[in-house]
């Protein structure tokens, strides 16, 4: 209980020292000349978010990049080593294709089942209901979606599989396909008959991203939601009044009009696609080929020790992620021209 008490106060301690400061130079900044007091008040405001930046991201990154050139041992440099292996490696070249998987499928369906539920629930009866109960999914963490999803995928010797039980009530279903009810859903990646190439995700790999895009839909329907209700009732109209049908007005002038709300919302699950690591990690473990590079990494580094290759993984993430940021504001910058047109 002591030390419970000391915490509190070394955090309220700490967090009253931080307000003190910017309170001092704040008042400081307003004892400069007029000409000088917005910039240096703005970098009052803006001088934590920085200190935090640069502490909590950019000094690690810069560290994680200089360990990715050192061996496992991060005592002999290696240089880029590390990431031949990563793609010489079966093992750790299946983690990528699989990554690369929940980027593409993940993102794709993500964004067309929220765009189709954000539009087709607008103005109907139960439009709140109906968009409530698809974004509990995302209200749940990652972790608890993927337990929830294992007794759907359960097989023997568990009796509680609902997929199980689905296609075994199909008649004429081969075995291969889940027709005799005894399917291990998530340990096969092979499906019908069909066994994918060693460096090919499997079709458990997919039931994982079937997980991800329930627990994501909720977010992209509501931001589309909100996009769709901001789209101004005189453009709608306006294409109406020229001949064009509801269906129509929604590809020429909605869709044109949300475009930026469109890819931003892109941008966010293709990232959440590339850190793929709670789904994975609560369901198989990445065993049984539905390892991805997030979960490659944590395996990697804080299970087998070996620090040289897990960073590696890790900056391939950070890697991955800069050309899908460029790409979102290369075209949020488009977006914004066409509607400033």
């Amino acid at each position: 209980m002591g030390d419970l008490i000391w915490a509190l106060i070394t955090v309220t301690l700490a967090i009253g020292g931080l307000l003190a400061v910017l309170g001092g130079l704040y008042w400081l900044s307003g004892r400069l000349p007029k000409k000088w007091q917005e910039g240096a008040r703005s970098w009052v405001f803006l001088l934590p978010a920085m200190v935090a930046m640069i502490v909590g991201l950019l000094v690690p990154a810069i560290r994680t990049i200089y360990l990715s050139l050192l061996d496992d041992n991060g005592k002999d440099f290696v240089g880029l080593s590390n990431f031949k292996t990563v793609f010489t490696t079966t093992g750790t070249r299946l983690t990528v294709f699989n990554s690369m998987t929940w980027v593409f499928v993940g993102t794709i369906f993500t964004t067309i089942v929220g765009l189709s539920v954000a539009r087709f629930a607008d103005g109907m009866r139960g439009e709140k209901a109906a968009k409530s109960a698809i974004f509990i999914p995302g209200a749940i963490s990652l972790v608890g979606a993927g337990i929830i999803w294992k007794f759907v995928y359960d097989g023997p010797p568990f009796e509680v599989g609902l997929l199980n039980s689905i296609t075994k009530s199909i008649p004429g279903l081969p075995a291969s396909m889940g027709g005799d009810g005894d399917r291990i859903w998530l340990l096969e990646r092979g499906f019908g008959g069909a066994e994918p190439p060693a460096t090919a995700p499997g079709f458990n790999t997919f039931l994982l991203i079937v997980i991800f895009i329930w627990a994501s839909a909720g977010f992209a329907t509501v931001i589309f939601s909100a996009a769709i209700k901001g789209v101004p009732d005189s453009l709608i109209e306006a294409a109406k009044v020229d001949g064009a049908t509801d269906r129509q007005a929604f590809y020429k002038v909605t869709l044109p009009y949300i475009r930026a709300t469109i890819v931003t919302v892109a941008t966010t699950i293709t990232i959440g696609g590339l850190k793929a690591f709670d789904i994975v990690a609560a369901t198989t473990g990445g065993r049984f080929g539905t390892s991805t590079i997030a979960n490659e990494f944590y395996v990697t580094k804080f299970v087998q020790g070996r620090g040289g290759l897990g960073s590696a993984l890790a900056v391939m993430i950070f890697i991955l992620v800069i050309p899908v940021v460029v790409m979102n504001r290369q075209a949020q910058k488009r977006a914004e021209e066409m509607m400033g047109a």
